[in-house]
């Protein structure tokens, strides 16, 4: 499909532009659309060495979980002849994972499409469902702006407000060597989660408190949110919390462009991946030079979810 650029999209009624209809005013896969079957054909060409790299760190590893979620437990059945296990507080968005587009609003209570969160809860409309029964399986493309910035000289904490500009991105991909092709998985590798795994019990207890966490992340501009849906890719995610920068401002003031997830989901229908695990990854990119691969992924098929577990793959 050649989609419109993000100019030629019609206003959106509270800023930014819209997608809503593009894919039919019945769609709940958003731009998971670009996979087709030729996609995923083409991106299984990609694999010339054998070798796999999970994106998923364990469920626990932040810990204690962030936004004052709830701590996942698991109980054992244990029997002579069998081991089971009850999970309890199971939130499927405390570890590595993806947003649905259920997940975040455009405006107060209008989600991708316009539907609202009754619908949602009613029909099943926007939720991992969609996602989950076809799968994911496409050309993932890795941009380090962890190894750009070093490159630049510019070291950074990943724990702290650090931007990424589309000037950033854009000299990441091109330090890659790579273009952008419709159904792409842009798959940003920022250091956060190694640095999180540096952290003391009381430093991670501090930034477990969303007032007080700080991100880096990608900017909360228009010019990002053109630039992502000008690439065509049918998701973004990052091995930082949020994909943009924390702090945002989740006000109804400052939506769409305070928090980007308002266009990224609520308004493009672009899955936003967060918290995946990525150092090995890029440091074999690094090694071998190719900054693309077979991205897999097969969220949870949960007819109500607005977020599942990752359950990511990248081979190569």
């Amino acid at each position: 499909m050649d989609l419109p650029t993000y100019d030629e999209l019609p206003p959106a009624p509270d800023g930014g532009r819209s997608a809503w209809g593009l894919f039919g005013d019945d769609d709940s896969l958003g731009l998971m659309n670009l996979i087709t079957p030729e996609k995923t054909r083409t991106a299984a060409g990609l694999v010339r060495h054998g070798l796999t790299f999970s994106l998923n760190a364990p469920l626990d590893f932040i810990d204690p979980p962030m936004w004052k979620r709830a701590e996942i437990a698991v109980d054992p059945i244990v029997s002579p002849w069998s081991m089971n296990e009850v999970i309890n507080n199971f939130n499927p968005q405390a570890s590595s994972q993806w947003d649905s587009l259920a997940h975040i609003a455009y405006a107060e209570d209008t989600f991708y499409n316009g539907v609202s969160a009754a619908e949602v809860l009613a029909t099943g409309r926007n939720t991992i469902s969609h996602w989950a029964r076809r799968g994911i399986v496409t050309r993932g493309v890795l941009l380090d702006v962890q190894r750009l910035r070093r490159a630049q000289g510019r070291e950074y904490s990943p724990g702290s407000d650090h931007t990424f500009s589309v000037d950033d991105l854009e000299a990441a991909r091109e330090m890659a060597g790579v273009t952008f092709e419709p159904g792409d998985v842009l798959v940003l590798h920022t250091g956060f989660m190694a640095w999180y795994a540096g952290l003391s019990v009381s430093e991670r207890l501090h930034i477990s408190d969303r007032a007080n966490m700080q991100s880096c992340g990608i900017e909360h501009t228009e010019e990002m949110a053109r630039y992502l849906w000008n690439s065509r890719i049918s998701a973004i995610a990052s091995d930082c919390p949020a994909v943009e920068v924390i702090p945002s401002d989740q006000s109804p003031e400052g939506r769409p462009f305070g928090m980007l997830h308002s266009m990224i989901i609520g308004q493009f229908g672009m899955g936003i991946g967060e918290l995946w695990l990525l150092d090995e990854l890029a440091a074999h990119c690094a090694e071998d030079g190719a900054y693309e691969f077979l991205l897999t992924s097969a969220p949870l098929n949960n007819r109500r979810g607005v977020g599942s577990p990752a359950n990511a793959l990248a081979v190569k």
